[in-house]
């Protein structure tokens, strides 16, 4: 029989396409314990091909959706510019006010001398990067490159922190992380949990049959669906626009829960007014929007404002904002989201005994900082007993990893 946890490498030629070509690995079958050890001491061992991309000329965007806008807000905003912008929906997005003032080409008005000398930074991380990657190679891009590595060279002038890149564990970080993999309710979260370390450790983009990254759920696995009609009270903490806030009450049925949602871009939480105003009044109603930033500890902070979702506490920023903790707010929440720019765990910590004593369901953000590797989920663990802990990729690249903690007596027997 044959070995489910063979992997299938990209091929030969495929990586030498170009030594800057990423890898691809896949597994026929989601891991157990035991075998997520043996990965994780793989991805451990092996040494990473790449680094923090710089700006070079001409540079050129693929992607106009919502990376790709806020890929073209972040080059303006450190003073750097680029060619144009590259994109199936080409035609379309002419025509669109937020595209008014840049070159939109389909793939095939761009010259090939443009292609072989361009810096490409893919601004999807809705798609896995890997063939992305391999069919704009063979289309004649010579040096593709994910927009977030460019991002990673620049965090001393803008604090976005997608693109990091994680170290090889000690003897006890890995310990720790093993722990982790171990803790976790199910085999696809292990796979998930591999898969964002493979990515942050080696970039290589690994992926698992049975495993698949979905977009569309975030904050809302089956898991935390089948709970929510226990909910009374759900805590929005980094509520940016108030998308997640607008499809809770739409979708996911809370149209009787109280909502406090935590937000302290001025920017986004008008944003997020204007968007709740735009629903029945019903559910605009059971709606409080507090202009604070969670951290462990209640002080004085600087804050990066204007950054949309990538808004955060950050010493690149020349606001001050006084933090607050989620204890000192004396909330009860039923369910609590957070998705804080790498300060997850901070606001975890400000928060240990509201999660100890009302018991909420959690679902937090994980891929902004090394944090997520196993700090995070690992905090989790130790402060609720009694929790089923899942983690989930909900995008490529890295990101999208959500890690979620659900109470074992909310959980509804199937």
């Amino acid at each position: 029989m044959a070995n489910p946890f063979h992997h299938q490498r990209a091929s030969s030629q495929e990586v030498a396409q170009a030594s800057a070509a990423h890898g691809a690995l896949h597994f026929s079958a989601l891991p157990d314990g035991m075998t997520a050890r043996e990965l994780l001491y793989r991805i451990n061992d092996a040494t990473c091909r790449f680094s923090a991309r710089p700006l070079r000329d001409p540079l050129v965007l693929y992607g106009a959706g919502d990376m790709g806008r806020l890929a073209r807000d972040y080059l303006r905003a450190i003073g750097r510019d680029f060619a144009f912008v590259v994109d199936k929906n080409a035609v379309a997005l002419r025509n669109d006010p937020l595209w008014a003032d840049v070159q939109v080409l389909h793939p095939s008005e761009v010259r090939d001398d443009m292609m072989r000398s361009a810096l490409l930074a893919v601004s999807i991380a809705t798609t896995p990067f890997v063939p992305l990657e391999k069919a704009l190679r063979e289309a004649g891009w010579h040096d593709v490159v994910p927009f977030y590595d460019i991002a990673e060279s620049y965090r001393d002038r803008h604090p976005l922190s997608n693109g990091w890149f994680a170290e090889k564990l000690t003897s006890e970080e890995l310990a720790r992380t093993t722990n982790v993999l171990l803790g976790w309710e199910d085999d696809l979260s292990r796979a998930h949990h591999l898969q964002f370390l493979a990515w942050r450790r080696l970039r290589e983009e690994w992926t698992f049959e049975g495993a698949p990254v979905t977009g569309d759920n975030r904050f809302f696995i089956p898991e935390v669906r089948g709970c929510l009609d226990a909910v009374s009270v759900f805590v929005d903490g980094g509520a940016h626009d108030g998308s997640i806030t607008a499809k809770l009450i739409a979708e996911a049925g809370l149209r009787q829960a109280a909502i406090v949602a935590i937000e302290p871009d001025a920017k986004n939480a008008a944003a997020f007014s204007r968007r709740l105003a735009s629903l029945d009044a019903k559910g605009a109603a059971d709606v409080t929007l507090l202009p604070y930033a969670l951290d462990s500890v209640e002080h004085e902070r600087g804050f990066h404002d204007g950054l949309g979702y990538a808004s955060q506490l950050s010493d690149t920023g020349r606001e001050r904002v006084r933090t607050v903790t989620l204890d000192s707010l004396a909330l009860s929440p039923g369910f609590l989201k957070l998705h804080l720019e790498g300060a997850e765990l901070n606001a975890l910590r400000g928060g240990c005994e509201t999660l100890q004593q009302h018991r909420p369901i959690v679902a937090v953000t994980t891929y902004h900082n090394s944090d997520g590797l196993w700090r995070t989920p690992e905090y989790l663990m130790e402060q609720l007993p009694a929790y089923r802990f899942f983690m989930r990729l909900h995008s490529w690249c890295g990101t999208g990893a959500v890690v979620y903690a659900v109470p074992q007596e909310k959980v509804r027997i199937q």
